[in-house]
């Protein structure tokens, strides 16, 4: 959950008496930002007063250079009414890119801690051009690196027991930073319901439940329609089916509207892999670390949170948000490898891995919003293979896409939103490799190039509409800590999407 409230105030509010935002239970605390070398700007310096030199000769006694990811902490500084100053390096490091915005937020509430009370003097040594959205996107750092998870833990010591702080941000105009900051929380709301989601247990969070919880963005004004089991056997979804027939959960696929757009214009269309828990099926995972695929739904639990941030901040764009939920099981009703199912788009795949299951998943989904909505493009995400951990690390996703133009926008979102993608190739070779002697298809093309033979299964779903498909194997899940994210589910590609449809797609 977020852990912190954020709000704006004028630079005037931040004087040598104390805080713009105080609470004499809690330590208070200055955040202050220095370029290279440590220099900071001549506003600072003239707000931090009599404290200045201070600050600047323990500086040099640290020899604190002012590098983004480096800061210098005062206790008590003479000088000031703060019990803590913090300068927060922002100047790149040699050869690297600057720190973005966001980052540096994630990094000042790093410094700050859980709970504490701070203001942050936002008065970069390089002003940005747009000082209330650069404003409202430090906030989004601090408030998505104040995020925690422990619905569930029971006994916590007083200093793990979940406080909120307050961050006060000064500002050139506050009223502007408040407005920017309205769409901006929105976005922090998606991925924080994304997270949350990644991080519920199994036996709370399966298909009929996720789709409950799907069903509460109809207060955003999405409208919300749940097929069961017995809609998706009518339609003829036989490769999703196919998955779930080993659970005692019956299979959901929630489809979401949010109509923010022109009422002639088509939408644009996201599919997220709803697996809300993986055992592999009769292809059965070794035991070790099953218990992290839970989060084998984290591709529907992005769908879910960016129509909840494009909704909440009344997005201008007609958007179509599918998840597909299902338990993948190995009971004595479980698809077997070597069974041959019906997929909805009428092609045959044969079972070769039941581990393999995600694809068949999607390809159902995939098509139905194909046919029913003729989207402008289409894009996918699902914790889909290991072998895009392999071939990239946990750093970037794997892109795979059959439109140059998505795919570029898609990279460009990426390096904005620091939610990488790497885009990976698709040709017929590795197509070749998932043909099946008794079916149209095999669901899996063996060892060699598996997120590649993944993806070329899916491309077989789309047809000519333009889409991506997303593995996010090694970033919606286990990712590494970084400046905003210290929890084990990431809300990865929330951001991402969001910044593709407000960049290109809303009117």
């Amino acid at each position: 959950m977020k852990n912190v409230s954020v709000g704006f105030v004028g630079y005037d509010d931040v004087k040598a008496a104390g805080p713009a935002v105080a609470d004499s239970d809690r330590a208070s605390t200055l955040v202050v930002f220095a370029g290279d070398a440590g220099v900071m700007s001549e506003r600072t310096r003239s707000l931090l007063g009599a404290a200045a030199p201070v600050v600047e000769r323990a500086a040099r006694a640290a020899k604190f250079k002012g590098r983004a990811g480096s800061a210098l902490e005062l206790l008590a500084p003479e000088g000031l009414g703060w019990d803590r100053l913090i300068v927060l390096g922002a100047a790149p490091a040699k050869g690297d890119p600057a720190p973005t915005l966001v980052a540096l937020g994630g990094q000042a509430m790093g410094r700050i801690g859980a709970g504490a009370s701070a203001s942050i003097l936002f008065d970069l040594p390089n002003a940005p051009d747009d000082p209330a959205r650069a404003a409202a996107d430090l906030a989004l750092g601090v408030a998505l690196r104040s995020y925690r998870f422990d619905v569930y833990r029971t006994k916590k010591k007083d200093d793990d027991k979940p406080t909120t702080g307050e961050v006060g941000i000064s500002v050139l105009d506050p009223a502007a930073a408040r407005a920017a900051h309205a769409a901006i929380d929105a976005v922090a709301d998606g991925v924080v319901l994304a997270r949350n989601l990644v991080h519920e247990p199994p036996n709370v969070l399966f298909p009929e439940e996720f789709a409950r919880r799907a069903q509460a963005l109809e207060r955003f004004g999405v409208q919300v329609e749940v097929l069961g089991k017995q809609a998706l056997t009518d339609l003829g979804m036989g490769a999703l089916l196919g998955v779930a027939q080993g659970s005692m959960r019956e299979p959901r696929v929630v489809i979401m509207r949010w109509d923010g757009g022109k009422a002639d214009e088509s939408p644009v269309a996201f599919v997220g892999k709803g697996v809300c828990f993986d055992s592999g099926g009769i292809s059965i995972k070794p035991a070790a670390s099953m218990e992290d695929m839970k989060g084998d739904m984290a591709g529907a639990a992005c769908v879910v949170g960016l129509m909840q941030a494009l909704a909440q901040r009344k997005a201008k764009a007609n958007v179509i948000g599918a998840v597909g939920l299902v338990e993948n099981m190995p009971d004595g009703a479980a698809q077997r490898p070597g069974d041959i199912v019906r997929s909805l788009s009428g092609q045959t795949v044969e079972i070769v891995n039941t581990d393999a299951e995600g694809r068949l998943v999607l390809a159902d989904v995939l098509w139905h919003v194909k046919e029913t909505f003729k989207p402008k493009f289409m894009i996918d995400l699902a914790t889909l293979t290991g072998a895009i951990m392999v071939a990239l690390g946990q750093e970037y996703a794997g892109l795979f896409c059959n439109d140059d133009e998505l795919a570029a926008r898609i990279e460009q979102a990426g390096r904005e939103t620091e939610e990488k993608v790497w885009r990976m190739p698709l040709g017929p070779a590795y197509d070749k490799m998932i043909d099946s002697k008794f079916a149209d298809m095999k669901n899996t093309g063996g060892r060699y190039g598996g997120s590649i033979t993944a993806a070329q299964f899916l491309k077989r779903y789309v047809g000519d509409t333009p889409w991506a498909h997303l593995d996010i194997a090694g970033t919606g899940m286990g990712s590494p800590a970084g400046d905003v994210n210290q929890s084990w589910a990431s809300g990865w590609g929330v951001r991402l999407l969001d910044r593709l449809v407000r960049d290109h797609y809303e009117g």
